[in-house]
């Protein structure tokens, strides 16, 4: 009996230990502010928008020690709209991030669910000194939307950190009937940093195939088709000078899906312009700290080598003023050269644009 209470005594001392590592945190961003575009077909259009400067979202991140090193994790993370109160993607509840997975301090992280894509990641963090957001977004010019962005069904791994080098490697499920690899995507990226610089080296590949079984699925039907593979590279990297840091960028582009417009219809009118399948694309940036300010800016040109030739040119300018750790106020403009009927619109974060200009002013706040 004296047993028996002892060893009720140590699991249940086990059982508060094990629950005591346990942690589970809400986290978000509420971010909105008005928006200006003007330079397409719908001429000047002015709005109280969500989400310019980053996504505005409600989050749930947990993990439990599990000892010796080990960890588990997880992060369900759900999009939302401040201007309307709806969520961003109509009939989804977790559509940002929704992923559980196992870690090791000396092994790294393996997660599965929907999650970035590697390529995406270099993109906001590394190269873009807007951080993907506001008016001067990479994401108007360089191929990130859609799967480019996020993909659902995927498993993710990412290394320790050895001498500032990091690696990641993401492979998407297509999950067609009838075929292994169609749908599916692959992505991969090698990180460096040390001190001051950052680097980063990201690959993304996308099977375009569609299996007639998947394609009798989608409302209206669509017919199986062989198409071409589309193969993303970039290679990004910043300094920090101490007066600003600098970012630079480059990617090429080329297959099927590889470079989509952000706005799909046509936004100035007259003949629609063509996604490009053989594009490079350029960054030069710069964030600028003074006081409790940051200006933003940058230059991106995005070469469209297909037949068609609709190359663009984008220059923006952006300040953020933090009020305080977690609260900051900001303003920017972008102003899009477009050639030779090229479609490319002025967005931010989270909307696509309808012009080739757009001016935004708001206030975010993190928690």
């Amino acid at each position: 009996m004296k047993k028996s209470l002892a060893a009720m005594a140590v699991l249940g001392t086990f059982s508060t230990l094990a629950h005591s590592q346990s942690a589970v945190n809400i986290y978000g961003v509420v971010d909105a502010g008005i928006v200006r575009e003007s330079g397409g077909a719908a001429g000047s259009v002015t709005n109280v928008s969500s989400g310019i400067g980053s996504a505005s979202r409600l989050g749930f991140r947990g993990s439990e020690d599990l000892g010796q090193g080990w960890s588990a994790n997880f992060v369900l993370e759900a999009g939302a709209r401040i201007d309307t109160g709806q969520a961003d993607v109509t009939g989804s509840i977790f559509n940002r991030q929704a992923y559980v997975g196992i870690r090791s301090n000396a092994l790294g992280a393996l997660t599965a669910g929907r999650q970035y894509t590697p390529y995406y990641l270099a993109l906001s963090t590394v190269a873009d000194p807007f951080g993907a957001g506001y008016a001067g977004s990479a994401k108007n010019l360089f191929p990130a939307g859609g799967a480019n962005t996020r993909t659902s069904n995927t498993l993710n791994y990412v290394s320790p950190t050895v001498a500032g080098v990091v690696a990641e490697l993401a492979y998407a499920f297509g999950e067609q009937a009838g075929s292994k690899t169609a749908g599916r995507q692959i992505g991969a990226a090698l990180g460096y940093s040390a001190g001051k610089f950052n680097a980063r080296l990201a690959l993304n590949q996308r099977n375009n195939d569609l299996t007639a079984a998947a394609g009798a699925a989608q409302t209206p039907p669509v017919a199986a088709a062989d198409r071409d593979i589309g193969r993303n590279t970039l290679l990004a990297a910043n300094y920090d000078f101490g007066v600003a840091r600098a970012y630079a960028a480059f990617g090429v582009n080329k297959g099927t899906n590889s470079s989509p417009l952000p706005n799909t219809g046509n936004p100035f009118g007259g003949v629609r312009p063509t996604a490009s399948t053989d594009s490079r694309d350029v960054l030069l940036g710069a964030a600028i700290p003074w006081g409790t300010n940051t200006i933003m800016a940058s230059y991106i040109a995005k070469d469209d080598r297909t037949g068609f030739d609709q190359d663009a040119r984008q220059w923006a300018l952006g300040l953020s003023h933090a009020l305080s750790k977690r609260t900051s106020v900001y303003t920017a403009y972008a102003k899009i050269s477009n050639r030779r009927g090229a479609g490319y619109t002025a967005g931010n974060n989270t909307d696509i644009g309808s012009g080739d200009k757009a001016w935004n002013a708001g206030i975010r706040l993190t928690f």
